[in-house]
């Protein structure tokens, strides 16, 4: 079971990784944490870059997730 959680985390890390990496970039780095660009959470992002973004929501809690799981079931 725990073998099996692991390489399950390690598939959703891989996914996670690579839908970020397939979204367009939204802002100028730190710059643009005054509010004013497309975010995750803004509902601006259309098209494939909405469904990136939902992916990477869903792939990150979905790593969540199973890493907790992971580490209660070694401790």
């Amino acid at each position: 079971m725990l073998t099996f959680l692991m390489v399950l985390d390690a598939l959703v890390a891989t996914g996670l990784i690579l839908s970020v990496l397939g979204q367009e970039a939204k802002s100028a780095g730190m710059g643009g944490m005054d509010g004013g660009s497309d975010t995750v959470f803004s509902g601006k992002a259309r098209g494939m870059d909405a469904l990136l973004a939902r992916v990477t929501v869903v792939l990150g809690i979905i790593f969540a997730v199973i890493t907790i799981v992971i580490a209660k079931l070694t401790s």
